[in-house]
Parts: C-alpha cells; sequence; structure tokens
C-alpha cells in the first residue's frame, strides 16, 4: 500500500490519535490537519473535522478546522491566481467546455463557490484551482468559501461530535441528513443552470 492509499485510509480515530499525540502544541495540529487537507485532498477532511471535535471540543474544534479548511483554500486559490494564466490556456485549448464552465462561474460567482463549499463530498482541491485561474474577484471568493465552509463544518461538527447521541437521537440524523439534501438540491439546480 503506497503513502496516497495509506493517507485516503485514515479514520477520525487515526487523526485524534495523532491531535492527542501533539497536543502540546495547542491549537496548532487542529489547524494544520485541515490546512494540509486542502492541499492534499486525499486526505479526509470529514474525518479531521470529527477527530478536531472530538480533541478540542465541539466549538473549538469546528473553529480550528474552519481556519484549516479556509487557509488552506485561499492558499491554492492565490497560488492558482498568481501562477495559473498558462494553465487556463491549456485547459481552454484541450477542453473547450472548461472554459465555458469558467466563464459561467465568472459571471455566477458567489451562489455556486459557496453551494459547493457547503457539500462535504465537493472535490475543494478542482472549486479553488477553477476558482484561481478564473477572473472572480479574490474578495467574493473569500467571503463565498468562508460562509461555505462555516456551514459545511459546523454541519460535520454537530454530526460527530456525539456519535453515540446521534444514534439515540435519530431526528439529528434525520435533520442532518434534509440539510444535506437542500443543499445538493441546490447544487443540482446550479448544475441544470450551467448545463443549458
Amino acid at each position: 500500500m503506497n503513502w496516497i492509499d495509506q493517507l485516503a485510509g485514515l479514520t477520525w480515530e487515526d487523526v485524534e490519535h495523532y491531535l492527542n499525540r501533539y497536543e502540546a502544541l495547542g491549537p496548532l495540529p487542529g489547524i494544520l490537519a485541515p490546512f494540509i487537507e486542502s492541499l492534499i485532498p486525499v486526505l479526509p477532511l470529514i474525518a479531521i473535522i470529527i477527530a478536531n471535535v472530538n480533541a478540542y471540543g465541539l466549538w473549538e474544534g469546528a473553529l480550528w478546522s474552519w481556519i484549516g479548511v479556509v487557509s488552506g483554500a485561499v492558499c491554492v486559490f492565490l497560488f492558482f491566481r498568481r501562477f495559473g494564466v498558462r494553465f487556463r490556456n491549456f485547459i481552454e485549448r484541450k477542453y473547450p467546455k472548461a472554459g465555458t464552465f469558467i466563464g459561467w462561474l465568472e459571471q455566477h460567482g458567489f451562489t455556486p463557490i459557496f453551494v459547493l463549499a457547503c457539500f462535504p463530498f465537493t472535490p475543494s482541491a478542482f472549486v479553488n484551482i477553477v476558482a484561481g485561474i478564473s477572473k472572480l474577484p479574490r474578495r467574493v471568493f473569500l467571503i463565498a468559501t468562508a460562509s461555505g465552509k462555516a456551514v459545511m463544518i459546523l454541519i460535520v461538527s454537530v454530526a460527530g461530535h456525539d456519535l453515540g447521541n446521534l444514534i439515540k437521537q435519530p431526528w439529528k440524523m434525520v435533520a442532518i441528513l434534509l440539510v444535506f439534501a437542500l443543499i445538493w438540491y441546490a447544487g443540482r439546480r446550479l448544475e441544470s443552470r450551467y448545463t443549458k
């Protein structure tokens, strides 16, 4: 098994073990883990968030996760904003529909970034790269990503903070699933608008 498979196979217990091992560093491991996930997207973000809330507590763990995720997303965005012009030209030549998508993202900036950031299974690295090579204003990207990731991290944190209680009170699970369904529905509406 190579290192990519090992990273992708980490569970929240594995991540929590590492967080506890380096607890003397304070919140730094809780911020660095989701930050690194933004750069290496094979890492399991949901497991990292659940480990953070179990290691640091619900609100503190959610805050460290949010800071790490948003910081990592902004770094990827700024890297591709600075060095991605040739990459964009290559993508638009090789995949003409990608150019259409990038143009659509530039026109509708906030909403698609926000909705995609709300959903925990969205390939965030892809969204950050595409936003970086587009002409989307930095401020719009930052606000949409920060608010969307806040929603996603809050939902995952509440769900993962007390897994035993979640099983005992199934209405919480139903509420979480309903929120995810609404986000998914909004994403599908955006996608159907794009494909038209």
